[in-house]
């Protein structure tokens, strides 16, 4: 994680203190921690993908209860129909009339625990409220509260009743995140810290305060060249694409808009009022990399979509801006 700037504003220790109540909680897994974030400030849902064990439900639950707001865990099954999910009408004998009953989903911050054991009606149930916070059930059309965010959790190990997320719905998530093991020091402090009377985080912010954080986010300084570095970034996926290549498919415009505004969350949480070329490629991998379709040889072969990223980034130059330029017209 890059350091913040001596002068931080406001908001950015505002931010570094509600990081440091979920990190109280979660030993290592920084990367994780701070795409969290940046999924959170960025208006985008994140997709947390790990072997078991490594932390990603009590991640997402510690920062439910660190940003505040409503929050709901949704534990995916093979049996789950959609209406488990988004509610359903209940017919009402005493008023001799249906009456609409609202879903879990209706919450600031949703986990979607295993996402991937349920099927593909289900997990399409999701699309709607991802993509146009709302839900649509019976005819009857409800908002979701401000802020929204779903957190999905996947066990890329199992293939026992798991089903693999369709292109669109991975493309609805603005970040996925591997979440590694944790190292041998990590455990060791793991070990020490949650095996008797585990850490409990405090509340930091509010749903009302973190609306008004999602906007600070949007008013980042974002300069051309940072705003062309991910658009080439992005079209170079699709030169990639085509017969007898390695990608099927490149990444959609989602990606390009998503590389932005991820941009503009990682510099406001790294204490910045302006986003940097550093800030569009360190979020690379998460942005682009599950949007990639790779083709049948590129299966075969044992390629990789962070492998397609790597790639990228060394084939597109980075724009050279400093930090006091970018400051500079940030303020002007």
């Amino acid at each position: 994680m890059s350091t913040a700037p001596a002068a931080m504003t406001p908001d950015g220790k505002l931010l570094e203190e509600a990081l440091f109540e979920v990190k109280r909680v979660i030993v290592g897994q920084d990367r994780m921690v701070e795409r969290m974030f940046t999924a959170v400030l960025a208006r985008g849902h994140c997709l947390l993908e790990g072997v078991p064990g490594v932390a990603k439900t009590l991640a997402a639950k510690t920062l439910a209860h660190v940003v505040g707001g409503r929050f709901a865990r949704l534990q995916f099954t093979p049996d789950l129909v959609p209406s488990d999910i988004t509610g359903t009408r209940v017919y009402r004998p005493s008023q001799e009339a249906f009456d609409v009953e609202p879903g879990p989903v209706i919450a600031n911050i949703v986990l979607a625990d295993e996402i991937n054991r349920a099927p593909a009606k289900v997990q399409s149930a999701l699309l709607e409220v991802m993509g146009e916070h709302q839900v649509s059930i019976g005819g009857t059309t409800l908002p979701v509260p401000e802020p929204f965010l779903v957190l999905a959790t996947q066990n890329p190990i199992e293939s026992e009743g798991v089903y693999h997320l369709p292109e669109a719905q991975r493309d609805r998530f603005l970040l996925k995140v591997e979440v590694a093991a944790p190292s041998e020091s990590e455990e060791l402090a793991i070990l020490y810290r949650m095996s008797v009377d585990p850490p409990h985080a405090r509340r930091v912010l509010t749903p009302e305060r973190l609306v008004a954080l999602q906007r600070t986010t949007d008013e980042v300084f974002v300069h051309h060249a940072v705003a062309e570095y991910a658009v080439r970034l992005v079209c170079a996926t699709r030169e990639l694409a085509g017969p007898e290549r390695r990608l099927a498919h490149g990444a959609g415009p989602r990606a390009t808009l998503g590389l932005v505004a991820a941009a503009r969350a990682l510099a406001l949480l790294r204490g910045r009022g302006y986003a940097l070329p550093e800030d569009v490629s360190d979020l690379a991998h998460e942005v682009v990399g599950h949007r990639l379709v790779l083709s049948f040889d590129a299966l075969a072969d044992g390629v990789t979509g962070p492998q397609i990223v790597d790639e990228v980034l060394a084939s597109v130059e980075q724009p050279r801006i400093s930090p006091r330029q970018a400051a500079e017209e940030a303020a002007a």
